[in-house]
């Protein structure tokens, strides 16, 4: 089996960063879990195109802006008007860490930021974009996307899984290069409400550990003007309707060093006020990687700002549990919670 040598270290020294230089940002996959490391390369995929969380290996997969979960995406930016442009690229990589039965994958540099659309049978006007996780240097494409895209078809929502830049790829708006992304998500959602069958007035986000941030900037960061208009799309409202917000980090830890772009890193609940949309969270009590007193901060800026917060808090579950917690575990039932209060509180009809 060749090997492609695609290390992490190569990856943030071609984006102008260092392992080091990332800092000891309170986001999941930024720094490796306790006693472990980061891989120097990543194998290429053998004849059965699998492989483990520990040993994810390169698979195939089609070129940007196509989709990878599926059949239906579209780009964000038409063509050249998408902000920082002109950047180095490296080619979309797509690591397996399961099997084709049962996909875990993560992308890595997402260069043509794109939506991927997953349609209920029965829509009920409501819609999603879901912010997967991964560190800002990946995304969990499957269990922190595909999964709940397709759990929220059961409800009724249109989802919609955002492919978003991430600030590991060296980007000049740093960490508003994916806040860039998620604006202009809920804008083109907005506009092409009537395509979907979606009420305009109840479009939201979901995001996971990083993605739960950069959902949590979308709530909080709404009106803030860090692109130019491009289209008519623009002129419509960024504010989502509300959010949920899963074991997300609220801080960017360190500035990466030689970064100075002009993103906003005050902890996200320091930006909280009056008027911005419900907010959902969840965490597990034993999540070592992003600690429960992100969502306690959240959810305590919520109610001093008479923000409507529920927040579910589980004895256990680590981090980065998506969807895939065995029906025993408690945490594992979060969805159906979520669903009972979009129920009663509208958003779901």
């Amino acid at each position: 089996m060749t090997s492609v040598l695609l290390s992490r270290r190569t990856l943030l020294s071609a984006a102008g960063l260092s392992t080091a230089a990332l800092g000891t940002a309170a986001l999941a996959q930024t720094s490796p879990p306790q006693g472990r490391s980061w891989p120097t390369s990543w194998p290429a995929a053998g004849p059965d195109l699998a492989g483990t969380p520990a040993a994810p290996v390169v698979i195939p997969s089609a070129p940007e802006p196509q989709g990878i979960i599926s059949d239906a995406s579209f780009p964000l930016w038409p063509e050249a008007k998408m902000p920082d442009a002109a950047h180095t690229e490296a080619a979309r990589l797509v690591l397996e860490r399961g099997a084709p039965g049962g996909h875990d994958r993560a992308i890595l540099h997402v260069n043509q930021p794109i939506l991927e659309v997953f349609r209920p049978a029965v829509p009920n006007g409501a819609a999603v974009i879901i912010a997967p996780g991964g560190g800002y240097f990946r995304l969990a494409i499957d269990k922190e996307g595909a999964a709940p895209a397709r759990r929220l078809n059961q409800s009724g929502v249109t989802a919609f899984v955002l492919n978003y830049r991430l600030p590991a790829d060296g980007w000049a708006s740093g960490y508003d290069a994916p806040v860039q992304d998620i604006q202009r998500a809920i804008r083109l959602v907005r506009a092409r409400a009537a395509t979907w069958n979606l009420d305009v007035a109840r479009i939201g986000v979901m995001g996971f550990s990083a993605g739960g941030n950069l959902a949590a900037a979308a709530v909080t960061r709404f009106d803030d003007q860090i692109y130019a208009a491009i289209d008519a799309a623009d002129g419509l409202s960024a504010r989502p309707d509300f959010a949920c917000l899963c074991y997300a980090a609220m801080s960017m830890g360190n500035r990466p060093q030689g970064d100075a772009s002009p993103g906003d890193l005050r902890p996200l609940d320091q930006r909280v006020r009056s008027g911005l949309p419900p907010v959902f969270l969840v965490h597990a009590a034993d999540d070592d990687t992003v600690p429960v007193s992100h969502s306690l901060a959240m959810f305590t800026a919520c109610k001093a700002a008479g923000v409507p917060v529920e927040m579910h808090v589980y004895q256990e579950g680590g981090h980065g549990f998506g969807l895939s917690l065995p029906d025993d575990r408690p945490a594992s039932h979060w969805p159906d919670a979520f669903d009972t209060w979009a129920r009663r509180t509208g958003i779901f009809g």
